[in-house]
Formats: C-alpha cells, sequence, structure tokens
C-alpha cells in the first residue's frame, strides 16, 4: 500500500515575501545562461541562506535535468516550493522571471523602429550572437552529455534524420528514440539513489497533476487552430515547453518550429530575439515573452506574451511537481538512467542540426559574418566570458562594418 503522506519536514519555512525578494534579487543580477544560474542558486540559497543541504539541491538538480522544460527555472521553483510551499514557488518563478520577460517585450516593442542601416545592423549583429552562443552551447552540452562512443552515435544520427526530413513530427521522434536507444545501447550506466523531499503534499497530488499535464498537452490541440489565437499561441508554447529536454538553448529549435513554420515570426525577428536574449539576465525560456509580443494576434502584446509565457513554463512546472514526491522510486530505476541518457545524447544532436539550419543558414553570407561569429565563440568557450560580452562584440562589430560601408548582409 502506498503511503499517500509526506512526514518529513522542511529545514525551515520562509514567507512568500522572503522568497520573492531572493529570486528578485538572482532574476536581477543571472547573467551567463542556465549553466550560471544553477551557481548562483547554490552560492546564494545553499551556500548563503541554507534552504537546503547541499545533497538535497543535488538532487533537485537531477530531478530537473531528468524533466523536459527549463531546467534552472523547474530548480528555482521547486526551491521556492520547499522553502515557502505554492506561494513560495509561484513567488520564485514571478521574481526570477519578470525582469528578462520585461525587457524581451520591450525589445520586441521597439525592434520595429530598427528599420534604418544602423539599426538592420544591429539585428544582424544579434543574429551572430545566436550562432555563437548555441555553437558554445553545442560544444559544451556534447561534452557533458555524449561522452562516450554510443551517446556520440545516437546524437549524430538524431542530427542526421533532423536536417534531412525536416518535418516538424521529427523532433519528437528523434527524442522518443533517443530514449529507445539510450535504454538499448547505455546499459553500462547505474542509477543514484534518490531522496524523500518536504513538498507537504504527496503522491496523490502528484498523479493528479501529472493527469493535469497530459490532459493540456492533449487537449490544448483540439482548441487551436492555425490562426495565431490565444489558444493557438497557448498550445504551440505549451508543445514546445513539454517536449524540451535539456532547457536552455535546446529549446530554440523547437519555438523556432512553433512560430515560424506557419508563419507567426519570420526568421529575422526570431533570431534577433534570440540574440537579444543573451543580453538580459534571468531565463532563456524568457525568450517565448518576446516571440508572444510579436505574433499578431489581434490582441495586446503584453497579453500575448503573457500567455506565451506562461504556457512555455507550465509544462516543466506541472512534471517537476508531479514527480518531486515519487523521485526516490523513480530515480532508482536503471531503465529510467538509461533512457534519459538516450534522450539527453538525442537532443544535443537537435540543437546541432539547429545550428546549421536555420541558425547559420540565416547568419552568415560572408567571409565577415563567420569571423565575427568565430570571435564570439571563442569569447565565451575559450575565454569564458559572460555571453554579454558576445552580445557587445557582436553588434558594435556589425554596426562598425556598415559604418564603413562594407555591407555583410
Amino acid at each position: 500500500m502506498i503511503d499517500d503522506t509526506n512526514t518529513q519536514s522542511p529545514r525551515s519555512h520562509g514567507s512568500a515575501r522572503e522568497v520573492f525578494l531572493a529570486f528578485l534579487k538572482l532574476g536581477l543580477t543571472s547573467f551567463g545562461g542556465p549553466i550560471a544560474h544553477l551557481g548562483y542558486f547554490r552560492a546564494e540559497l545553499v551556500e548563503r541562506r541554507g534552504w537546503v543541504t547541499e545533497s538535497q539541491f543535488s538532487q533537485l538538480l537531477a530531478i530537473c535535468q531528468f524533466l523536459p522544460g527549463p531546467a534552472s527555472s523547474q530548480l528555482g521553483f521547486t526551491l521556492g516550493l520547499l522553502r515557502g510551499g505554492w506561494r513560495g514557488a509561484l513567488a520564485a518563478f514571478v521574481a526570477f522571471t519578470l525582469p528578462s520577460a520585461i525587457l524581451l517585450v520591450l525589445f520586441a516593442a521597439i525592434a520595429p523602429a530598427l528599420q534604418g542601416p544602423v539599426g538592420m545592423a544591429v539585428i544582424h549583429g544579434l543574429k551572430l550572437v545566436a550562432l555563437a552562443v548555441v555553437a558554445s552551447a553545442v560544444l559544451g552540452m556534447s561534452k557533458k552529455l555524449c561522452p562516450d562512443r554510443r551517446r556520440q552515435a545516437i546524437a549524430v544520427i538524431a542530427a542526421a534524420v533532423v536536417l534531412s526530413l525536416g518535418a516538424a513530427w521529427v523532433q519528437l521522434l528523434v527524442v522518443v528514440g533517443g530514449g529507445v536507444a539510450g535504454w538499448l545501447a547505455c546499459r553500462n550506466l547505474q542509477p543514484s539513489p534518490g531522496e524523500p523531499f518536504p513538498t507537504g503534499y504527496g503522491i496523490r497530488l502528484g498523479a493528479g497533476l501529472l493527469a493535469t499535464f497530459l490532459l493540456l498537452l492533449l487537449g490544448l490541440p483540439l482548441i487551436a487552430g492555425a490562426t495565431p489565437t490565444l489558444a493557438a499561441v497557448a498550445e504551440a508554447f505549451y508543445r514546445a515547453g513539454a517536449l524540451v529536454f535539456g532547457g536552455g538553448h535546446v529549446v530554440l529549435p523547437l519555438l523556432e518550429e512553433a512560430v515560424v513554420g506557419p508563419g507567426w515570426v519570420n526568421q529575422e525577428q526570431f533570431l534577433a530575439g534570440y540574440g537579444a536574449a543573451q543580453a538580459i539576465p534571468g531565463p532563456m525560456f524568457a525568450f517565448s515573452a518576446y516571440l508572444g509580443a510579436e505574433i499578431p494576434t489581434g490582441h495586446a502584446a503584453v497579453l500575448c506574451a503573457l500567455v506565451a509565457l506562461v504556457f512555455m513554463f507550465l509544462p516543466g512546472f506541472l512534471l517537476v511537481s508531479a514527480v518531486l514526491p515519487a523521485w526516490d522510486a523513480i530515480s532508482r530505476h536503471a531503465a529510467t538512467t538509461r533512457a534519459i541518457a538516450g534522450v539527453n545524447a538525442a537532443v544535443v544532436g537537435l540543437l546541432g542540426a539547429a545550428l546549421y539550419d536555420p541558425i547559420f543558414t540565416s547568419a552568415v553570407t560572408g567571409g565577415a559574418d563567420l569571423a565575427i561569429a568565430l570571435i564570439g565563440f571563442g569569447l565565451l568557450a575559450l575565454l569564458g566570458r559572460s555571453p554579454l560580452w558576445v552580445v557587445l562584440w557582436c553588434v558594435a562589430a556589425s554596426v562598425a562594418m556598415q559604418a564603413a560601408g562594407l555591407s555583410i548582409h
């Protein structure tokens, strides 16, 4: 018989206000992308504030990497949940995401004014930022998630399938196929035991949250049409958030398929917004607010941005909340460990395919473009600089080339 209670108590309770202020600080200062966010969280919430133990933090991170969704934001959500209950979880999400979302919606508002030569050079520079950042992400993820030949082979095959077929359903096929391949091929991997968490709720509520996740995933397409209505926007971003394993930059090809594929946003707008997202603190998935503001639904841009933002994050939060009470049992299965290793390898291939098309094919039109992007890549991968430096370099170089009369786009 399954015990539906959670008898463990949190180390200490906090208020939603305390959680909000802590994550607002992080949302205003956490530059550097998802990996850097984990370091900020650990320094602020484990070492400085002592909200959770080092072991608990590591297990929470494992859960968030195991599930689809934005890993750093899911981690923040669960830290807020353990500290301040459901209100704390909501406070963590709002405070960490709001600064970047506001900045990106403002960028969407001023983007139409960037139509002159200098403005177009800025936009082109942001596209080169996307190239440098994603190339660095592919390199870093491949080292971590594809450390052996079996997983490297899964990644290469996944990239080849995506580039060859290119249909919307192929990305889901690649993720599922990666899981099966990992289960079959990665038999040397062993699970690490988990531990219960003081969530304040049990497996029964977790099952209800999982059912809600599935109901929305299957039900939203029934009410969404091909035209960009609010319902269609909600479905497109929910689907992307539900399928993105690995978080961070891996969301790029899923969002590109969701909004560029049907013609809601053009590729230039898409890549410019993605480049701008590198210059601000907070979660990468806040990029969804920019895209929502750009989609012509007939409603206010802020409303559409809010719908896109909420439904982008919602599936990851539902899943992590559903799994948390049962993590100890789930993490003990070797099959789970092998399957998720295969999925992670497949998403490296998925991101590698996106690096070539649409990013490289849209951003690079000559040797000058490639040189600027390579220097930006070196700033990230070799010198360890923040993506903010890459934004400054690529945009400045693009504007300088335009001012010198040397068109690079």
